[in-house]
């Protein structure tokens, strides 16, 4: 049942995969809503979704909707964030975006609550949710940074295909089936649907998420290297990544290579760390087995971090393996959780 104590939350974009992780994420943390409101384009106006004993039928977003929302979720992509943000906030509610829309504006705080929720404070309106790759590697790292200091990240990622959306994930699907079947299958959605061309995701693994910029890294990577600066609020850190799309359906994966402050650190310094980290569960236990891998992270809130070592040249390196679900932790929880830290600091009216 919704709350008479609640506030009215709206949810742009429900009818798609990150959307309707959101609507069961507000259900499962029993988030205080006392009405909902689901926008969607024309085109899937009119779907019906259930939330708790309720069935709301989708609307389409017009300026209108946002009449007395008080905190506005949105994830239909950032030209409809563009387009529609503003006009929430001018109606008095609080925006936290899911796109990519916002996330450098110098004036829009782009958070993580168990890293920086203290930059809601600064919030005029808009709140950016980081990349889904950023979230789970800050998440794990800033712990680490706050306990030793942190000189220069190498991050590799191993990322699912729910991150490009649900054609990604059918044509996984479409193609592993084809191939087993001996039959032809011609892509059309990765690595980017908008590209030129369009290759195999099915027993493959692409080096391209996102489309390259002049400097030779995809908008992907150079995510991950400027959100990572800002959410830490290290402009100097040294950051460089690549991104590759895997053939798995969710949970992307990530192998992060850190250099530190300090050189009289060991392995068991960083467990001890991370072990109390909130969001944070760590896994690492090589002689049994135990690490973190994507099918055990589905549905999981936590960042899972593992394969924690030592470098075998430099002192103050480390290497570890963090794993989460991307369309949990890597969107929808992120974004409600900063909801939820918005009513803890008593940010966010009704």
């Amino acid at each position: 049942m919704l709350k008479k104590q609640g506030f009215h939350v709206a949810v742009m974009g429900a009818t798609g995969a990150v959307g309707r992780q959101i609507i069961q994420t507000l259900e499962k943390r029993n988030f205080p809503i006392s009405q909902l409101t689901l926008l969607s384009s024309a085109r899937s106006a009119g779907t019906k979704l259930k939330f708790k004993e309720e069935t709301i039928t989708v609307q389409e977003a017009v300026p209108e909707s946002f009449e007395d929302v008080d905190i506005a979720l949105f994830s239909a992509g950032g030209s409809i964030s563009q387009k529609f943000a503003s006009e929430a906030v001018q109606r008095g509610a609080i925006v936290v975006d899911n796109t990519s829309a916002f996330r450098m504006d110098p004036e829009v705080p782009l958070v993580v609550p168990e890293v920086n929720a203290h930059k809601l404070r600064d919030h005029k309106g808009i709140i950016a949710n980081p990349n889904c790759s950023t979230i789970q590697m800050v998440a794990a790292l800033e712990p680490i940074h706050k306990a030793f200091g942190l000189k220069k990240v190498i991050v590799s990622t191993y990322q699912a295909v729910s991150g490009a959306g649900a054609e990604a994930i059918q044509e996984l699907n479409d193609e592993a089936n084809a191939i087993l079947n001996n039959q032809e299958y011609k892509p059309s959605v990765l690595p980017v649907a908008s590209g030129d061309k369009h290759y195999q995701i099915a027993f493959n693994a692409i080096p391209q998420i996102d489309v390259f910029t002049d400097n030779g890294f995809t908008f992907e990577e150079m995510k991950m290297i400027n959100e990572t600066k800002k959410i830490m609020e290290m402009p100097e850190l040294k950051v460089a990544a690549t991104c590759v799309r895997l053939p798995v359906e969710t949970g992307h994966s990530e192998s992060v290579y850190v250099e530190l402050d300090r050189e009289d650190l060991k392995v068991q310094d960083l467990w001890e760390v991370l072990s109390e980290a909130p969001g944070i569960t760590l896994q690492d236990q090589p002689e049994e087995q135990i690490y973190p891998m994507p099918a055990t992270a589905v549905g999981k809130d936590d960042v899972f971090v593992g394969r924690i070592r030592q470098d075998l040249d430099e002192k103050s390196g480390f290497h570890m393996w963090i794993v989460a679900d991307n369309l949990l932790k890597g969107a929808a929880l992120n974004t409600i959780q900063i909801a939820e830290s918005l009513i803890k600091l008593g940010l966010v009216t009704k």
